[in-house]
């Protein structure tokens, strides 16, 4: 089983939700209005009422068999509206 988190702009979390839809991922979770300090070298906190600058995480659990896949949809997502994704492995309880 592998993980994938994705730190992404809150405003193309529904691009984000398509490109997983059609790798066939089983299912996903999101968290709204992440912060924190990243290589832009400012804390991201994202404007209350549009919600502009905010980050989403978005994490995934999968067999590897969709990594392909999944690599292909998301990698011009992020190189167009930025946010990075890394993968790792995942063992169930």
């Amino acid at each position: 089983m592998k993980r994938l988190d994705l730190i992404i702009p809150e405003l193309e979390l529904e691009r984000v939700r398509k490109a997983l839809r059609e790798a066939g991922v089983p299912g996903y979770s999101v968290m709204r209005h992440v912060t924190g300090y990243g290589a832009a070298g400012v804390v991201s906190e994202g404007l209350e009422v549009s919600g502009t600058g905010a980050n989403a995480h978005v994490i995934v659990f999968c067999e590897p068999a969709l990594l392909g896949t999944l690599r292909r949809l998301l990698r011009p997502l992020l190189s167009t509206y930025g946010g990075v994704a890394f993968v790792g492995d995942a063992e169930p309880l």
